[in-house]
């Protein structure tokens, strides 16, 4: 009769486990934080802030690129990375709980998001627009390789025509953001945001952390909507 060995068996087993128990892992989970709140147990990467986040020129025709990013933080003024530290779940920014990954960044780092999306069919053609509700401080907007455009500011929205940069709408498109934010360090508006969270200042907030959606206009769109009412007459002026 063969003999068995149980001890080497029970190690093999245990290590069949932990492989099963690493590879069935989410890629993201929240962080632990004192202050979370009941909705939070909600969140989930397939389906974040799901609405259409503009309701003043809402479109039948959009797709949210909200959900799991890849993410890494190089030191400032590097290119474009090659490798990524992990996924981050937008738009929550790095330092909070819900981005799953509670990071600090300096103003002499810079933060990368990276992903993928493909372009609906019945888009044809058709211009596209790429939205940004708010990123925190300075982004730079990269399609499929290609420098597509900038903005500073992190409590306005800003929009990126990407149509240029989509050559086969067939394939899979690449989509990469480089954020640096200076925080308290700079001479940009910041709020109450500081590198060092005390008193009456709070914990920064840097990166992508609000909607980011794509969407096909016509050649002629509308871009912005101006209403003066005018109380006394009950009128509504529209520009």
């Amino acid at each position: 009769m063969q003999r068995i060995n149980y001890a080497l068996l029970g190690s093999l087993l245990l290590a069949g486990c932990q492989t099963y128990v690493q590879e069935t892992q989410p890629e993201w989970q929240p962080q632990e934080n004192t202050l979370m709140t009941s909705w939070a147990a909600d969140i989930s990467p397939n389906e974040v802030h799901a609405e259409y986040p503009r309701p003043q020129l809402v479109r039948d025709a959009w797709l949210t690129l909200n959900g799991l990013w890849d993410y890494t933080v190089t030191p400032r003024e590097g290119t474009p990375p090659e490798t990524y530290d992990g996924a981050i779940l937008v738009p929550f920014p790095i330092e909070s709980a819900l981005s799953g990954v509670q990071k600090t960044i300096n103003p002499d780092q810079t933060l990368w998001y990276r992903r993928t999306f493909e372009l609906p069919s019945d888009w044809a053609q058709q211009p596209v627009m790429l939205h940004f509700g708010a990123v925190d401080w300075r982004a730079v907007v990269w399609i499929n390789g290609q420098k597509m455009g900038e903005h500073k500011g992190g409590y306005t929205p800003f929009s990126v025509d990407i149509t240029n940069a989509l050559a086969d709408r067939q394939r899979v498109q690449e989509i990469v953001v480089e954020v640096w934010d200076p925080t308290d360090s700079g001479d940009q508006p910041v709020g109450k945001q500081a590198l060092d969270p005390k008193g009456i200042w709070y914990t920064a907030t840097t990166g992508i952390w609000r909607t980011v959606w794509l969407e096909p206009v016509p050649e002629s769109h509308i871009t912005r909507l101006k209403l003066v009412p005018n109380v006394d007459q009950s009128t509504l002026f529209v520009e």
